[in-house]
């Protein structure tokens, strides 16, 4: 009786099932790969400690769905240990050791303010929000709340991509303008 291959999932024009060939990686190297990811947020160390070449790895992930939504889950987890790391670094500081002249040792605690202003910088729109919102007592007023709040993304979003546009080179859409041209485009003969 023939042993059964393990399928796996495979981006292509459409996504399909493969069966796994014999020289794919095993689920104990994809782990460990996976985990260095987790630990470091640094495919290159991922790389080098799983004996994996990059090209190998990058092409895995766009070939592999679950191997790729793994890989995105493992960056994740990093990002969210950096983000606890460089909070507690702003909130509590580094200690610094100096050595005065005379031999002695000081010890102080530095603060590094960079990362305390880009802090407030990301979460200012949050916290204004968070002071301004009252206790709701009826559903009218959630409701109203919940379109203010999307009015206010979608004008972050917009004026985000405003500014993408315009690092990109692109010129401005004027709506108004394209109508026109379409109209007069379908007048000519």
């Amino acid at each position: 009786m023939a042993k059964e291959r393990e399928m796996t999932l495979v981006a292509a024009a459409r996504p399909q099932m493969k069966k796994k060939a014999p020289r794919d990686w095993s689920q104990q190297k994809a782990q460990d790969f996976l985990s260095v990811i987790e630990e470091t947020c640094n495919v290159s160390e991922a790389c080098r400690r799983s004996r994996v070449p990059m090209t190998v790895a990058y092409r895995r992930r766009k070939m592999d769905a679950g191997f790729r939504a793994s890989w995105n889950d493992a960056i994740a987890v990093a990002y969210s240990r950096l983000e606890l790391v460089l909070l507690e670094r702003a909130f509590n500081g580094t200690e610094k050791v100096t050595t005065k002249a005379n031999g002695s040792e000081e010890r102080m605690r530095e603060y590094p303010n960079q990362i305390g202003l880009a802090l407030l910088r990301m979460h200012r729109e949050t916290a204004i929000e968070a002071d301004s919102e009252l206790p709701a007592d009826d559903i009218g007023e959630i409701r109203e709340r919940l379109v203010r709040k999307l009015q206010r993304m979608k004008k972050r979003d917009e004026e985000q991509e405003a500014q993408r546009a315009e690092l990109r080179g692109d010129a401005p859409r004027d709506e108004a303008h394209e109508g026109c041209n379409r109209g007069a485009a379908a007048q000519d003969p």
